[in-house]
């Protein structure tokens, strides 16, 4: 699909989608209790989707009643031999380790980019803990053979906070007195999402210092009803659009989220942004920006959101963490490098620095998203500001985590015209 921004102001209201780290692993802990859970405000996109179906194939009824996701389970008894985590980074690394608590062959595999992503910590990890694992060469599919047997254990988290998550929701339903110790973790922020999901549904971890993760007796997942929040990371794209258009108010947005990226707040106030922020609606408007340099080595994610708000501050802005950015749906610094500099800006990589030269004009172009959703977004806001028009190819990525993302946009008043394959909603 092609999707054509036009340049303009921004303004009006909109509720932020559900967050679908919330959402995937609302489903993974409503799959390892037992009873019927309600998960309410539920995020429908292309991961979450995925997690549902993951969900049913390792033994869970899945059922949409009105606006609601209704999950009943007996804990992890599979009903078929193979499961598909779609394109979701956060659901391979995630359901491995759970549908490792069965004790029968299943074959994990994924599609587009996810094919392409290193696998390799399953084989280091799992194998100690008694599970029999083999990969295509560190790549999917995995064929793996339970059950995982908790125990003491030191994994290395420089890599990728997923799998951790993985772990711990694997160890709630089977450790007694097992520590989990992690060096060098990134993106602590996203293994407090996880902690403070399995504390909802009755699973407690004494967490030390995010170094140590200790399970003191053995405990079981409660059914029962969950609320998604709304998500920061797409809500990111908005809030910069804001910043940069005009003026918005995005709703159901928990300021006390446990999400890494509500970090875009930080950012929007180093660069000027004007921001009222209440407890579950923040109003951002246009102010006079300026350079910022921010850390996101812990908040990946907000690169490109980050990226489209450097490239309307007046100077060089410097963001920490590129490192973190070469597995995901596409080499994200490398893309935005490219796409944005097709837009004219230009943005130097220097090691786990990025400098994003702002304030000389951001060009009508035609770019592509790579397939990566957040590309898609991050050149959508881009455009606000162009001298002319942006055409997106490849403009559906946003189907992966924020189907409804160009409604929105519309919502705000921006002119969206979109040829070929439609967004799904």
């Amino acid at each position: 699909m092609i999707a054509t921004i036009q340049p303009g102001n921004i303004s009006g209201n909109v509720t932020a989608n559900p967050s679908k780290s919330a959402m995937q692993r609302a489903v993974a802990a409503a799959l390892l209790a037992n009873g019927k859970t309600v998960i309410r405000n539920p995020g429908l996109s292309n991961d979450c989707l995925a997690a549902l179906e993951v969900a049913e194939n390792l033994g869970a009824m899945v059922k949409r009643v009105d606006e609601e996701i209704h999950i009943t389970s007996r804990g992890v008894a599979p009903f078929y031999d193979e499961i598909n985590c779609g394109e979701s980074g956060l659901g391979i690394r995630m359901f491995t380790p759970i549908a490792a608590l069965a004790d029968r062959n299943i074959t994990i595999s994924g599609h587009g980019s996810l094919t392409t992503r290193p696998m390799h910590f399953f084989e280091e990890v799992l194998p100690q803990l008694g599970v029999q694992i083999k990969s295509n060469e560190g790549k999917l599919p995995l064929e793996i053979l339970g059950p995982l047997q908790a125990k003491d254990i030191t994994i290395d988290g420089s890599l990728s906070s997923q799998f951790l998550t993985g772990l711990l929701m694997a160890f709630g339903s089977v450790a007694e007195k097992a520590t989990i110790t992690v060096d060098n973790l990134k993106s602590k922020p996203y293994i407090a999402l996880t902690l403070q999901l399995m504390a909802h549904f009755g699973v407690k971890v004494r967490n030390e210092n995010f170094e140590k993760f200790h399970f003191e007796s053995k405990q079981t997942y409660r059914a029962g009803e969950y609320t998604v929040e709304g998500d920061w990371s797409g809500a990111a794209f908005l809030l910069v659009a804001a910043a940069v258009a005009g003026k918005a108010e995005v709703h159901h947005l928990n300021t006390q989220s446990a999400q890494s990226d509500k970090a875009i707040m930080e950012a929007l106030e180093k660069a000027g942004a004007d921001i009222l922020p209440g407890m579950f609606t923040i109003i951002v408007g246009k102010d006079g920006l300026k350079p910022f340099e921010i850390d996101a080595t812990d908040c990946p994610d907000l690169f490109p959101p980050l990226v489209a708000l450097a490239a309307n501050c007046q100077g060089t802005t410097v963001i920490k963490g590129v490192s973190r950015l070469a597995h995901k749906e596409s080499d994200r610094g490398l893309t935005l490098q490219q796409e944005f500099g097709k837009m004219g800006i230009r943005i130097d990589l220097d090691g786990d620095l990025m400098h994003v030269h702002g304030g000389t004009g951001i060009k009508g172009a035609r770019v592509s998203s790579h397939n990566d959703h957040r590309i898609a977004m991050a050149c959508a806001v881009a455009a606000l500001t162009a001298d002319g028009p942006v055409v997106i190819d490849n403009a559906e990525a946003i189907n992966k985590s924020y189907p409804e993302f160009y409604d929105h946009l519309q919502q705000l008043g921006v002119t969206v015209v979109t040829e070929g394959e439609t967004v799904k909603h």
